[in-house]
């Protein structure tokens, strides 16, 4: 479809319409304090990186939201994935640390307009986004987008599933290699979420009264619930891909 895609320092006033689109994200996927803590100032902050695309009426159709960040000196990626490089970029940012990548951290389309392929149009962006401002590389730690139909399967087997065309069986993950990303590395703990039983209860809609293993739907991999001590944890596994810009 027909989409403009500015950056927010082009386009400051549509800041609000950004975050009142719609979307289809879990409930529980709203509360890592990470996230909660961090997530809400990237489009000040870190205005030429925030992508924002309004559809023929002008109105918000989706958005993209990626930070630069200083590499580790050995070149890897950090394992603690998503989490770790929202703080990275911002503590980079406040001690003045020149950056030398750029990390995709989320691409939201409004739930109407889901299926019409803007997602891999906001990656594309985000790609000659990072590129138009001298980075060589784009880095994502991608969420699977069918990975949430079968928790039990460790990211590990999952991230490197591939078709007889050689791409990768995940849909999400393919849109990624189609343009130009490969895998690099499994993030495990790229997203801890913890809660009370009643705050998991709230998000979810499911009991969360015995110890052990919980299904959510759109999680990636179990709950962890421990019912005598009256919290469960989360932890998402994300895979770390590169794009050569």
């Amino acid at each position: 479809m027909d989409v403009t895609i500015s950056t927010i320092a082009e386009r400051p006033e549509l800041i609000d319409g950004l975050w009142a689109m719609s979307d289809s994200w879990p409930e529980f996927m709203l509360h890592d304090p990470i996230g909660w803590s961090h997530f809400g100032r990237l489009p000040r902050t870190f205005a030429d990186f925030t992508l924002i695309a309004t559809d023929e009426r002008g109105e918000v159709a989706a958005r993209a939201h990626s930070i630069p960040f200083r590499r580790a000196d050995n070149g890897t990626l950090p394992p603690n994935g998503w989490d770790q490089v929202l703080m990275q970029g911002f503590s980079d940012h406040l001690h003045g640390r020149e950056p030398d990548t750029v990390s995709a951290l989320d691409i939201t389309v409004r739930s109407d307009l889901q299926g019409h392929g803007l997602s891999g149009i906001l990656l594309g962006a985000l790609r000659n986004n990072a590129a138009e401002r001298g980075f060589r590389e784009l880095v994502a730690p991608v969420r699977p987008s069918a990975k949430h139909r079968e928790p039990s399967t460790a990211m590990a087997e999952y991230a490197y599933r591939t078709r007889e065309d050689g791409l990768p069986v995940d849909p999400w993950m393919r849109t990624h290699a189609r343009a130009g990303a490969v895998v690099d590395s499994v993030a495990p703990t790229s997203m801890v979420i913890t809660g009370s039983l009643e705050q998991w209860r709230a998000w979810t809609g499911l009991p969360f009264d015995t110890d052990g293993w919980v299904e959510v739907p759109g999680a990636l991999v179990p709950v962890r619930c421990a019912a005598r001590h009256d919290y469960a944890v989360y932890v998402e596994p994300n895979v770390w891909m590169r794009h050569k810009l």
